[in-house]
């Protein structure tokens, strides 16, 4: 090819890489680059330098947040297939395990798999998103600024580190996290530590 340095230079490659041509445009780089090795060679070294400036840049994701996406898109199904939308009382000092009993008894609100955190999400709003949640051994150290974390144990125990206060829980017992706080939540039990989890808007 005559124009191959021009073809090259002109960041078509770069765009197809990117998945960023048109249909039209894609199928002209790959006829191309089926009739040309030197434009082959140009677009896997293109993939190589992006797969190393990604992985460069990586920065690993919180653990809550699978969890939650995944609790999230089974909330979501389960009310597009008929589940009634429901709210759960809001979390407080006096609250107690059976205020939960309609969600808590539900032949679905179970632990399923070998995840460090689990959960199901129970009520939405858009002052409060309420769940159930299991904990293996510990989550991971989380700061708030826009919501309060409110915790009802139910089954299991845990240390709820706050800063330098450890405060210990058993189940029935409540606790909300303050803003702007650095936070880590560890099972103390031999038993998941199973907790109604609400996140309401400060």
């Amino acid at each position: 090819m005559t124009n191959r340095k021009a073809y090259i230079d002109s960041g078509i490659l770069e765009l197809y890489v990117l998945g960023c041509t048109s249909a039209e445009q894609s199928r002209e780089v790959e006829l191309i680059a089926a009739a040309d090795p030197d434009i082959r060679m140009e677009i896997t070294a293109i993939e190589e330098a992006m797969e190393a400036l990604a992985m460069a840049h990586a920065i690993t994701p919180n653990p809550v947040v699978k969890p939650f996406l995944l609790a999230t898109i089974d909330y979501t199904d389960r009310l597009k297939n008929g589940e009634p939308v429901t709210h759960p009382p809001l979390l407080h000092e006096k609250s107690v395990i059976d205020d939960y009993a309609l969600w808590l008894n539900r032949d679905d609100m179970v632990y399923t798999g070998e995840e460090n955190i689990y959960a199901k999400i129970i009520g939405y709003t858009p002052q409060a998103v309420s769940a159930i949640i299991w904990i293996r051994d510990q989550s991971p150290e989380e700061l708030h600024h826009d919501e309060y974390e409110k915790f009802l144990v139910v089954e299991g125990s845990c240390d709820i580190t706050v800063g330098e206060a450890v405060h210990q829980l058993n189940p029935g017992d409540y606790f909300m996290i303050p803003l702007h706080k650095n936070h880590v939540v560890k099972v103390t039990s031999k038993i998941r530590c199973k907790i109604i989890l609400q996140r309401e808007a400060a």
